[in-house]
């Protein structure tokens, strides 16, 4: 099965005026570090900003962990800085977790804008 891809894109920018085709090109698909710059471009960058800083000093709070937990022989501080060392691990692990979801939504929410510029495309040629 052959992918027509490129040929749908051109019949697309065939039909769409100047501007409509500018815009159908900004809503191609991004690589890895335009996801990621475009998720603080939006209503909740204050929000990835600020979790992007409690992720350093959860980071920080990790490594302080391990050096804790090798320096010590007494079991019951083993337990309590391995407890908290996984602790830090979990929360920076949850905040990537959010970071991604909100590039995949990014990503369909883009999808869905070039899905509309179709429709409207081939709505004004019925017309």
């Amino acid at each position: 099965m052959k992918d027509n891809t490129e040929d749908i894109d051109k019949l697309i920018k065939n039909a769409l005026t100047e501007e409509e085709a500018k815009f159908y090109d900004e809503l191609d698909e991004q690589n890895l570090f335009g996801m990621i710059g475009g998720v603080f471009s939006g209503k909740l960058k204050w929000l990835l900003i600020l979790m992007n800083i409690v992720t350093v000093f959860a980071f920080i709070g990790l490594i302080y962990c391990i050096a804790q937990f090798v320096n010590t022989d007494v079991t019951n501080e083993l337990i309590k800085w391995g407890i908290l060392g996984m602790f830090f691990m979990l929360m920076m692990s949850m905040i990537k977790l959010f970071v991604w979801l909100q590039m995949d939504k990014n990503a369909l929410l883009r999808e869905i804008k070039r899905l509309e510029l179709q429709l409207a495309a081939l709505s004004s040629k019925l017309s």
